[in-house]
């Protein structure tokens, strides 16, 4: 066989080694493979994208409108779109871009630390429950079981009613916080139930009775070898309640029971103009789209992200 042979043989090899990662012993993990996937699909990267600008809104909304949100003209009182303002003027004559821009900050911070609380405590309770089993499990099970039954919706609607008289005075940040505890105190059980799940159906795998039998501790078995593997589903369920909790976060304020002046939100944007539909759209129009959009994108997010991290949809 001729150099010129061996050389292109050799190159062939090196081709099908870098095309193939397994045949050089570099197997990818379920995390890097799934990275690798999502990378490739445009229903993950557009909606990364969408939720990126908004994010990027909400933290530095002064490079998006110079106009105050709160300066109110009462001649321009629900003017339409125009070269001035791109959304309109609203009721009291405020700039409707302005508010559905600064809007993007209260109403994507409650939605993310709502699921954060949520799946921190739903995870550790449910990772608790399957991996100690027994009347531990049986107990927490009930425990979760009691919030389960509770109405999202109707639970909020009576907590944040007897919680109304402490919201006075204490300012957008504590409306804020109240809010997002309340939230993430109603969605945590079904963390819980997904967590447990995902837990019970690792537990008895060869490599944690191999690490049981070499002495490791509990927590070094949940921590090091449970925990990983069971964790997919929870972050599923968490990208995908992103969305949820914002358009719930924006049912209660329009329902007058969530966010209120003068926190500037979505959902308190559509609550101010909700009877003023026949007479104008724009000011009910813009924040309901704009909230639409990232409603639909975290959950397009959830989406790719539970294909790509489970083997049987690829």
């Amino acid at each position: 066989m001729s150099d010129p042979q061996i050389a292109a043989m050799s190159r062939h090899e090196d081709e099908d080694r870098s095309a193939h990662p397994e045949m050089t012993g570099q197997v990818r993990s379920l995390w890097s493979d799934a990275w690798h996937d999502l990378l490739r699909k445009p229903s993950f990267l557009i909606p990364l994208v969408i939720v990126g600008l908004f994010v990027l809104i909400a933290i530095f909304p002064g490079l998006f409108t110079n106009a105050d949100p709160e300066y109110a003209e009462l001649s321009k009182s629900m003017q339409g779109p125009s070269a001035e303002a791109w959304f309109g003027y609203d009721l009291q004559g405020r700039d409707v871009f302005a508010r559905t821009i600064y809007g993007a900050r209260p109403s994507i911070i409650v939605g993310t630390l709502a699921v954060l609380l949520a799946t921190l405590f739903g995870g550790l309770i449910g990772i608790i429950a399957g991996y100690a089993g027994g009347w531990i499990d049986s107990l927490l099970s009930r425990f979760t079981e009691i919030f389960l039954g509770l109405p999202y919706v109707l639970g909020a609607i009576i907590i944040l009613s007897a919680l109304a008289n402490t919201r006075s005075g204490i300012g957008s940040f504590g409306i804020m916080m109240i809010v997002t505890l309340v939230m993430a105190l109603l969605g945590w059980p079904l963390v819980t139930r997904i967590a447990r799940s995902a837990m019970l159906a690792v537990k008895h795998s060869d490599y944690v009775q191999a690490a049981r039998g070499l002495g490791a501790s509990p927590v070094r078995i949940v921590f090091k070898h449970l925990l990983p593997n069971a964790l997919a589903p929870i972050i599923v369920i968490a990208t995908i309640s992103v969305g949820t909790f914002i358009s719930a976060e924006a049912v209660l304020s329009f329902l007058g029971i969530g966010l209120r002046p003068p926190v500037i939100s979505w959902g308190v944007a559509i609550a101010d103009h909700q009877n003023l539909m026949r007479q104008a759209a724009h000011p009910v129009l813009f924040p309901a789209a704009a909230l639409t959009v990232v409603v639909i994108a975290f959950v397009m997010i959830g989406d790719a992200v539970r294909e790509a991290l489970d083997p049987k949809l690829r």
